[in-house]
């Protein structure tokens, strides 16, 4: 499957609304029972985008809109700053064929480069597949939080993972660039 990766833009939002409402509806990977509404995904995006962390998307040779990616604040609290957590959904035609793995890299370089020094997962279901893609990309279980969620009939536990970005936590940040900057007091 050929494709490129490319920052997203307000025009991908009816693509996106559409593939995280098949998740919402289909999938585990949100804890979200009910999709949201295509004003209420302009609002998100808006939000994650305002902050500058990454949002991007995989585009198809056809145009069509495959996948999108996302870091946003892991807690707003001021100490957590320097920490991302990224969230990761495919179109079904797309699972599978290595659109995730090259959003998830994507997303690891840009977020290196902004200046964060960890990422972390929270993979609702603890689905398999995501796992396994988080841990090709360097990721290490960190936590299991059993039974947290209860969708589609049945419990669901959430696995907690975690990724060193740059020099992780062996150097002190630099509270006057970003992400120092996010969360001012």
């Amino acid at each position: 499957m050929s494709f490129t990766i490319r920052s997203a833009t307000p025009a991908d939002l009816p693509f996106i609304t559409e593939i995280y409402r098949e998740s919402v509806l289909n999938g585990v990977a949100s804890y979200e029972i009910t999709p949201p509404s295509g004003d209420e995904m302009a609002s998100r995006f808006s939000a994650i985008t305002s902050q500058d962390y990454p949002y991007t998307a995989a585009i198809g040779e056809d145009g069509s809109l495959l996948g999108y990616a996302y870091c946003s604040a892991f807690r707003t609290r001021p100490a957590y700053r320097w920490i991302v957590e990224d969230s990761i959904y495919l179109a079904p035609a797309a699972r599978g064929k290595g659109v995730g793995k090259a959003l998830l890299a994507d997303l690891i370089e840009r977020a290196t480069a902004l200046g964060f020094r960890q990422m972390v997962a929270i993979v609702g279901g603890a689905h398999p597949a995501s796992v396994a893609l988080h841990r090709s990309a360097g990721f290490e279980d960190t936590g299991l939080l059993k039974g947290t969620g209860y969708k589609h009939g049945r419990w669901l536990d959430t696995m907690i993972m975690q990724r060193q970005l740059g020099d992780g936590k062996t150097t002190e940040p630099d509270p006057s660039v970003y992400p120092g900057t996010l969360f001012r007091q």
